[in-house]
C-alpha cells in the first residue's frame, strides 16, 4: 500500500454560465433556396426600418446588453463591418442603424454553459507587488458551451512557499480571440506539412514555386489566384489549393486589448481545423539560456478530425498559433519538457491512442524521432494511458503524471519518473492510481473522471489543479517527497 499525502483543498472552480462572448451571428451560412443566403434577406427588413423607430429599438437592445460587454458600442460596429456587403451601394447609414444592424448580428455566447475542466498550472510571467516567498501563477481551463465547442479560458492567483493558494476574482467581461498582424510562413516547413497532409503535387509545387523563402499570406493567396486563372480547370486543382488555404489558416496570431485582464481572454476556436474546438490545452513554462516562454500544446478538432497544435506566448496578451508535425504528432496528449535534453526539445506523445511514447527534435513543431516509453499494465489503466502535462524537473529525475483508463471508463491519475539525462528510461512507476475520483466527484457532464493538463512544484509539494468529471475544477497538495519515494521503490 503506498504512501502519500494527498490533501484536496477548499478551492472548487465551477461553470458559470453568465461568462459569456458577444460573437458575430451570421445567419447567412445557411442559404435559402435558389440560393439567396438568410443574413442578405435579414439585411432587406433591417434597412426597411423606419428612421424614427431605429433609435428606440437600439436603446432597448443597449439596455439589455450594454453592462455584460466591455466596449460594447465597438463591438456592434465591428459586426456591422462583416456583414456590410448585403447593403445596396448609394444607401447612407446612420450610426443608430448601424449599431442596431449590428446587434441583430451578434450573439452571447456562454463558454461555461456545458462544462469546465482540464487545468494546467504555470508560474505568471509577471511577478511584481507579491510578498516574500509568494508566487503569481497562470491557470489554464477548458470551457465548453453549446454545441460542445471548447475553448481555452484562464484564472490567475497567487501562492506562498507554505501552500496556501488564493485565486484572483475573475474578471467581469470576456474577450474573444482577435486576429492580428499577419503571419509569415516559411516556405520548407509549408512545404513538409503538405508532404504530411499528403497533398504536395505539380500544383502545390507550381504554388509555392512562386514564393521566397519566407512569405506573407497575401503573397501565398496571389499565387493561388494566379493558378485558378491561367491554370488547368478547377477538377485538377480545387481539392490541393483547398488543403493549402486551411493549412495557412490554420497558423495565426490571437491579441487581446492591454486594458483586459487575463481571466477575461478567451482562446476561441478560430482556425478552420478547430472549428469545433480547442482541447485540453497543456502549458509549459520553458527556459532556453535567458529567454524564457510559455508554450501549449493543444488537440484541434473540426467536427471529424483532430490535429495537434502550438501555442507560444510570452506575456498572455499575444498568442502565436501554429501546426505541429510529423509522426509523433498523430494523437491527443502532446506535452512538451520545460527545457531542452543534450540540445533538443522533447515531447511526450501518444500517436498510437493507448502507450506512451518520447520524441525529441531540434524544431519545436516538428517531430519524427519517436519511441515507445510506457505501456498500460495496472488494472486501473489497461483500457489506455496518457500524460497529464509537462514533466515536472525534480532531484530524482522527471515527474510525469499520467492518466489511466480503467474499468467502467473510469479516469484516474498515476505518474511514472524519467531518467533526467535520458528521459527514454523509465526509472519508477506508481503501482496504484495517486488519485481516483472520490465520492464529490463521480456526478457531471462526464461521469468518474479524473483529469488535469498540468501541476506545479511548490517547496516540498505538488500543486496539482485537477478536473472532475468535466463538472468543475479543484486543487490538491501532494507530498512531493512521499511521491517520489513510492515511485524510486517501484
Amino acid at each position: 500500500m503506498q504512501k502519500i499525502a494527498v490533501t484536496r483543498t477548499r478551492h472548487r472552480i465551477l461553470p458559470d454560465p453568465r461568462r459569456v462572448l458577444a460573437k458575430p451571428f451570421l445567419p447567412g451560412e445557411e442559404m435559402l433556396l435558389p440560393g439567396q443566403s438568410r443574413g442578405r434577406l435579414l439585411m432587406e427588413r433591417l434597412l426597411a426600418i423606419p428612421e424614427q423607430e431605429v433609435g428606440a429599438l437600439l436603446q432597448e437592445v443597449l439596455a439589455n446588453f450594454a453592462e455584460r460587454h466591455r466596449d460594447f458600442d465597438a463591438i456592434l460596429g465591428r459586426h456591422f463591418d462583416v456583414v456590410a456587403r448585403y447593403i445596396p451601394a448609394g444607401n447612407a447609414i446612420s450610426p443608430a442603424r448601424r449599431s442596431l444592424v449590428g446587434a441583430y448580428f451578434t450573439h452571447e455566447y456562454s463558454v461555461e454553459a456545458a462544462a469546465l475542466f482540464n487545468p494546467s498550472i504555470v508560474i505568471a510571467p509577471d511577478q511584481s507587488g507579491l510578498k516574500e516567498a509568494e508566487r503569481r501563477f497562470v491557470m489554464s481551463l477548458r470551457a465548453v458551451g453549446e454545441g460542445h465547442l471548447s475553448s481555452i479560458e484562464f484564472r490567475t492567483g497567487v501562492i506562498s512557499l507554505s501552500g496556501d493558494i488564493s485565486f484572483d476574482p475573475p474578471g467581469p467581461f470576456l474577450v474573444g480571440t482577435q486576429r492580428t498582424a499577419p503571419v509569415r510562413y516559411e516556405k520548407h516547413l509549408f512545404r513538409l506539412k503538405l508532404m504530411e497532409l499528403q497533398a504536395w503535387n505539380d500544383i502545390a509545387d507550381r504554388v509555392l514555386s512562386r514564393l521566397a523563402q519566407e512569405f506573407a499570406l497575401e503573397e501565398l493567396e496571389a499565387s493561388l489566384q494566379d493558378l485558378e486563372q491561367n491554370g488547368p480547370p478547377p477538377a485538377i486543382w480545387f481539392e490541393t489549393a483547398k488543403v493549402i488555404r486551411v493549412l495557412a489558416a490554420s497558423n495565426y496570431v490571437a491579441t487581446f486589448p492591454e486594458s483586459s485582464s487575463l481571466s477575461e481572454r478567451v482562446l476561441f476556436p478560430a482556425g478552420p481545423n478547430e472549428t469545433r474546438g480547442m482541447e485540453d490545452a497543456r502549458f509549459v513554462q520553458f527556459t532556453d539560456g535567458a529567454t524564457t516562454r510559455y508554450y501549449a500544446t493543444y488537440t484541434a478538432y473540426d467536427g471529424f478530425n483532430i490535429m495537434p497544435q502550438l501555442i507560444a506566448t510570452e506575456d498572455f496578451r499575444t498568442f502565436k498559433i501554429a501546426t505541429l508535425n510529423g509522426l509523433a504528432a498523430q494523437n491527443k496528449g502532446m506535452a512538451l519538457f520545460p527545457r531542452k535534453i543534450g540540445g533538443m526539445f522533447v515531447m511526450l506523445s501518444r500517436k498510437d491512442r493507448e502507450n506512451l511514447h518520447l520524441a525529441t527534435s531540434d524544431n519545436v513543431r516538428f517531430w519524427n524521432d519517436v519511441t515507445e516509453l510506457w505501456r498500460p499494465s495496472r488494472p486501473w489503466e489497461l483500457m489506455q494511458i496518457g500524460n497529464c502535462g509537462s514533466p515536472l524537473e525534480t532531484s530524482e529525475g522527471w515527474l510525469v503524471l499520467t492518466h489511466g483508463v480503467g474499468p467502467m471508463r473510469r479516469y484516474g491519475l498515476g505518474a511514472i519518473l524519467l531518467d533526467l539525462d535520458d528521459p527514454r528510461k523509465v526509472i519508477g512507476a506508481l503501482k496504484e492510481p495517486l488519485m481516483l475520483p472520490d465520492a464529490t466527484e463521480r456526478e457531471g457532464y462526464v461521469p468518474n473522471v479524473l483529469y488535469t493538463c498540468g501541476g506545479l512544484i511548490n517547496g516540498d509539494e505538488l500543486i496539482l489543479p485537477y478536473g472532475f468529471s468535466d463538472a468543475g475544477i479543484g486543487v490538491a497538495r501532494i507530498g512531493l517527497a512521499d511521491l517520489l519515494r513510492e515511485l524510486t521503490k517501484n
